[in-house]
């Protein structure tokens, strides 16, 4: 691979610039009209505008990319997050039309996407699952009522295409099974184009814990340890910390090594994430993101491992440069999501930012595309900045955390840095190990 093009925009597309550069590789960056005065467009060897800001004409047209990489002579194609990262059709086209996705095969990312094909992938490796019907929800409303008497209430029932939060309903009553059931059946169906659903224990107190793992589809996979996700609110994820604090250390071996077990046995190709709920000393999975994250500068924080260049290497054929006994967990790193909206309703707050200053300093890092004098478009998703701090212990890394937030300025929008400030000073969150639910409740979001 000589020449790869990034297909996505932002901090995540000036981080593929970064690893590029340091592999020697030439870089194409795509990008749509409203995107023309991106930071990483100047870093770029070329450049190509592929639509008007509307995602779907620019960023989610894959002929236009494909056709982007054709007339500029890349051999690979970078998705980043979000946008086409798991799509399998992208993933396919890229590969049918001669170039190298930079991702596991279209086949992977069909059964991973497909919540119930992943449930039941992880059952053969061993992954420890949720309780439930491990497999779609029957016709037959009788058997529904005995799957979920077996499974006991709360239940949660899950639309097998959804994600990001999408297409979930939690029940409480025997009662209301069935017409849960039907409701999520038909929602599915209009949002995600699949009605199928299944059945899960809804846990009452799980923390959100999730495996970063690598691997080279020819027979070596390693884990990078895992994350805390937990503070989070309707399933958009706030701040990220590494390793995930107060864990059964036997729990967390044995997790981890199945997580590694699976990607060998699925030919897993790059980088990837296993969520988990995390409950009373037990893992559970949810899902696995078949791309690399937003919060995966913590895993690198904590390993010293470039995960972002290591997932480009093995897509050009190489196998991994690290064997799990090169991987070790030291200190411990802290990312808070920097959004371009308003700090207590979560309104997206698009416009010109008049000044910005990143903060510094040592243990400090600032992923961001932001200048003074950029233009925040309304079309995209709202993070702007990661801010990612690094200490020996945790305490020391939100030390730092919370003078980084207090030096960080971006005037113009209002961002989300007010309530990060309230939340490094938060007893709870310093304390450790909150649960999925913590941010909403101290917020009152039902």
């Amino acid at each position: 691979m000589q020449k790869v093009l990034i297909a996505n925009r932002g901090e995540i597309a000036l981080r593929v610039i970064r690893a590029c550069k340091e592999l020697g590789l030439k870089t194409v960056a795509v990008h749509s009209t409203a995107d023309r005065e991106l930071m990483h467009l100047a870093l770029a060897d070329e450049t190509v505008c592929i639509g008007p800001a509307n995602a779907t004409e620019s960023y989610l047209n894959i002929p236009a990319i494909i056709s982007a990489a054709e007339v500029t002579g890349a051999d690979g194609i970078h998705p980043g997050y979000g946008f086409l990262a798991e799509n399998a059709d992208f993933a396919e086209q890229i590969e049918r039309s001669g170039f190298t996705f930079i991702g596991p095969s279209a086949e992977v990312i069909r059964l991973m996407g497909d919540k119930v094909s992943a449930i039941a992938a992880m059952i053969k490796a061993g992954v420890p699952t949720v309780p439930g019907s491990d497999g779609p929800l029957p016709d037959d409303e009788a058997e529904c009522l005995a799957i979920g008497r077996r499974v006991g209430y709360p239940v949660i029932i899950k639309a097998s295409g959804g994600g990001g939060g999408r297409g979930m309903r939690v029940v409480h009553d025997e009662a209301d099974l069935i017409k849960s059931i039907h409701l999520t059946r038909t929602e599915a169906g209009a949002a995600f184009g699949n009605p199928v659903v299944y059945l899960e224990k809804f846990l009452t107190n799980p923390r959100h814990v999730e495996v970063q793992v690598l691997s080279d589809g020819q027979g070596h996979a390693v884990h990078l340890g895992d994350r805390d996700c937990s503070m989070q609110r309707r399933h958009q994820k706030i701040i990220e910390e590494a390793p995930a604090p107060g864990i059964d250390e036997e729990a967390r071996a044995k997790v981890q090594a199945r997580c590694v077990k699976a990607c060998i046995d699925l030919g897993y190709r790059g980088a990837g994430t296993f969520e988990f709920l995390y409950e009373n000393g037990d893992f559970f999975f949810i899902e696995m993101n078949t791309r690399v994250q937003v919060e995966h500068p913590v895993s690198e924080m904590v390993t010293g491992i470039d995960i972002v260049k290591e997932q480009i290497l093995v897509a050009s054929g190489q196998p991994l440069s690290i064997t799990q006994e090169d991987v070790v967990i030291r200190g411990h790193s802290i990312e808070c999501r920097i959004n371009a909206e308003d700090p207590k309703t979560f309104m997206p707050s698009p416009g010109t930012v008049s000044f910005y200053h990143a903060p510094g300093g040592n243990g400090v890092r600032v992923d961001s595309h932001l200048y003074s004098g950029y233009k925040v478009p309304p079309n995209y998703d709202s993070l702007v900045a990661k801010l990612i701090t690094y200490g020996a212990t945790r305490d020391e890394a939100l030390a730092r955390m919370r003078n980084a937030l207090d030096e960080l300025v971006v005037d113009g929008i209002k961002t989300n840095t007010p309530l990060h400030r309230e939340l490094v000073r938060d007893p709870g969150f310093c304390k450790g190990g909150v649960n999925i639910h913590y941010l909403e409740h101290k917020l009152g979001i039902k």
